[in-house]
């Protein structure tokens, strides 16, 4: 007897499922299929998982393609069901192309060819609601998007839009999406939500569009560069009831969002002085550095660094001032803006073109909270006190590329939950546009060093 084994969160199920457990199962002559529980997957990175683990094993079942269904449930289960069960073949598909190939010391293994143009009737069921997402844009954040959606459940990349035809045939090609255009009325007809990944300047014109649409939206940063362009789309999104988020990465990953709590927690007392610093040294040529209009340091990262700063000492500064070092062409190389609070002040300092150490800093009454470069990762911070040898330190996981937690806050929020809304307000997004608007106002005149 020959057996086959496969694996799977099985989360919404739908015919891109059925398809791959009806292969697996021709591979051989008796099949296994491991369901995954949701705490092994959101270990692994896999979220928003809807489904329970009963409802997902019965579904499996309902298929008959399983012979015998297992719970995974930790890491390094693989290779002792293989072992165990005296597998022939372990076979999944082939978006994991190359993941697997440790098993091949013990078995066969086979990556099967996924589902495409999986049936809009079974992903727009209400047993299915898998969101359709559409890119707009094919560059550098795009090409990092679109692997990270395949780790949120309830969530599909489906289509691409760019101007130019073949920047869309390309990326499209690439991740096999369903549709590619240049379409932008055909585009809209295709898809729930909208990822805006486009160049600065057009975030506010494919967003408004998009949710005149109705789709939902997740713009990347910055939103938009004028404060009533922020209005605006915020109002429509409301008068649509529709989803717009903006996407500051940092906003929604756990640890920064732990790093809060412990903050907001009073650990070190009242907060007087916040400094977030995002740095990065860019080749000559790319747009950062040649677009004399929406380029340079502080549109580039401000957002980042605008992002603590704002949950940490709020929206309502009483000044504000931009100093910054500039190139030939005008652009800010490297941009300090200094904030006065009533209880407290902020600087934020970001650049394309000079080098410093990108920290997080946060002063209080009572101690200090130091998260070190790259601290808009999270990935670990340390509380410190006037006793230098009390320290605390904290740790915590970051997966990919980060953008996976945005996604899924876009699709938890989609599905009419609630609960997440916090993470980046619509009064913090509004007040990002304004400061943004404030210095693209002010940089001619701006200080130069």
């Amino acid at each position: 007897m020959k057996k086959v084994i496969t694996y799977g969160s099985f989360d919404l199920f739908h015919e891109g499922h059925y398809n791959i457990l009806k292969r697996a199962k021709a591979l051989g002559d008796y099949l296994i299929v491991g369901v995954t529980t949701e705490q092994y997957d959101e270990s692994r990175g896999k979220l928003n998982i809807v489904n329970s683990l009963d409802e997902r094993i019965d579904n499996v079942r309902k298929t008959g393609f399983a012979d015998q269904i297992i719970v995974e449930d930790h890491v390094g289960q693989k290779v002792e069901d293989v072992q165990k069960y005296d597998i022939d073949v372990f076979t999944v598909g082939s978006d994991w192309l190359g993941a697997f190939d440790y098993l091949k010391d013990y078995c066969d293994v086979v990556y099967l060819e996924r589902t495409k143009n999986i049936s809009s009737t079974m992903l727009r069921s209400k047993e299915n609601p898998i969101i359709r997402i559409g890119v707009i844009g094919t560059g550098r954040i795009a090409n990092r998007f679109v692997p990270e959606a395949k780790f949120v459940s309830g969530t599909i990349i489906h289509s691409v839009y760019n101007p130019h035809i073949e920047s869309a045939e390309r990326f499209a090609r690439k991740f096999e999406l369903e549709v590619y255009t240049d379409d932008l009325e055909r585009f809209f007809e295709n898809v729930d939500a909208v990822y805006v990944a486009s160049p600065h300047e057009t975030h506010y014109a494919y967003t408004k569009a998009a949710l005149e649409h109705g789709c939902h939206v997740l713009c990347e940063k910055p939103l938009v560069f004028q404060k009533a362009q922020a209005e605006e789309l915020f109002s429509l999104a409301h008068e649509k009831d529709r989803v717009l988020m903006e996407g500051i990465k940092t906003a929604y990953c756990p640890g920064f969002n732990q790093l809060l709590g412990v903050v907001k927690s009073g650990t070190i007392g009242q907060i007087r002085d916040v400094e977030a610093c995002f740095t990065r040294l860019t080749k000559e040529g790319l747009r950062e550095m040649t677009d004399t209009v929406y380029g340079g340091g502080f549109t580039e990262f401000g957002s980042y660094t605008l992002l603590p700063i704002l949950k940490l000492m709020g929206t309502e500064y009483k000044e504000i001032r931009f100093d910054s070092v500039k190139a030939e062409n005008g652009i800010d190389l490297y941009t300090k803006v200094s904030f006065v609070y009533d209880r407290g002040f902020a600087l934020s300092k970001s650049g394309v073109g000079v080098k410093s150490e990108g920290q997080l800093l946060i002063a209080g009454t009572q101690g200090y909270i130091l998260a070190e470069s790259p601290w808009w990762l999270t990935k670990s911070f340390e509380v410190r006190y006037e006793d230098s040898k009390r320290i605390e330190k904290y740790a915590m996981r970051y997966l990919g590329y980060g953008l996976r937690y945005e996604i899924s806050d876009f699709a938890y929020t989609i599905n009419r939950h609630e609960g997440r809304g916090y993470k980046l307000t619509e009064e913090e997004s509004i007040a990002m546009a304004g400061i943004m608007e404030q210095f693209l106002a002010q940089r001619k005149e701006v200080r130069d060093i």
